[in-house]
């Protein structure tokens, strides 16, 4: 708000404003309120000007936030779906059970890979429709490379999952662990709002999460159009995140 400073502080003709200058929109409404009293005290525009007001598809915050939505909504799935379940069934014994099955570790753990992989298509569909019709969202990018790189972020959270669980025996456990392995990213991978407005220092940690790479591969392609090659670094990183942590829940993994 702009109010008139004390007497005799600057002159009789001041004002004071407060906001937050971390934040564009108090930015914005300052400078529109310091023009608009300016004016009023006999200020005189030594130019003209005309606004030419452009919307860019893809500019809104909602379009920032629902590959966001998505991201998150993977990485949810891949861990709770599998490291809730696989700690379930060894809590009820069921795990015990598979051990005479004819089956190998890795059967049982990318068949369960492949289940939770089959929910992405639903839970991506569900927001990208809602932003379509609910709040007139541009998707740009190729369906078939969002999907794709939705398809990846599932296989890597998965594997991150598997490799929780791989030897919880509680509940409770499971639960701590994943709230652990989440919380990172919920904070820096730019959910809700742009991770370069962490300091420099934070970057580099910030780079080393999967949630990082799948949110702005996500982005790029849905607000872009960008190519799915383009995106060969963060589906690089999302690659390795889900080899890595398949291959250390496979050898980690206990069925009982």
């Amino acid at each position: 708000p702009a109010r008139p400073a004390p007497r005799g502080s600057v002159s009789d003709n001041c004002y004071e404003y407060r906001y937050d200058p971390s934040r564009p929109e108090s930015l914005a409404a300052r400078d529109k309120v310091d023009d608009a009293l300016q004016r009023a005290a006999g200020r005189a525009d030594v130019a003209d000007t005309v606004d030419d007001e452009v919307t860019e598809p893809g500019a809104r915050y909602i379009d920032f936030l629902i590959p966001g939505l998505i991201g998150m909504n993977i990485m949810s799935g891949g861990l709770w779906g599998m490291g809730f379940m696989l700690t379930d069934m060894r809590v009820r014994k069921l795990l015990r059970r598979l051990v005479a099955a004819p089956m190998k570790k890795w059967h049982f753990m990318f068949a369960q890979i492949a289940g939770r992989m089959v929910f992405t298509i639903p839970e991506m569909a569900i927001l990208l429709t809602a932003g379509w019709l609910l709040f007139d969202m541009h998707i740009a990018g190729n369906l078939v490379s969002t999907l794709f790189v939705a398809f990846l972020g599932a296989l890597t959270f998965s594997g991150i999952g598997l490799l929780t669980a791989s030897r919880a025996r509680r509940i409770e456990s499971i639960s701590g662990l994943v709230n652990l392995v989440m919380l990172p990213m919920w904070l820096f991978s730019g959910m809700f709002f742009s991770y370069e407005r962490f300091p420099d220092a934070f970057q580099p940690f910030i780079q080393l999460l999967p949630l990082t790479h799948l949110i702005d591969a996500l982005r790029a392609i849905i607000l872009e159009g960008s190519p799915l090659m383009d995106q060969s670094l963060h589906l690089l990183v999302l690659t390795v995140w889900g080899v890595i942590t398949f291959v250390l829940a496979l050898k980690f993994f206990r069925w009982t």
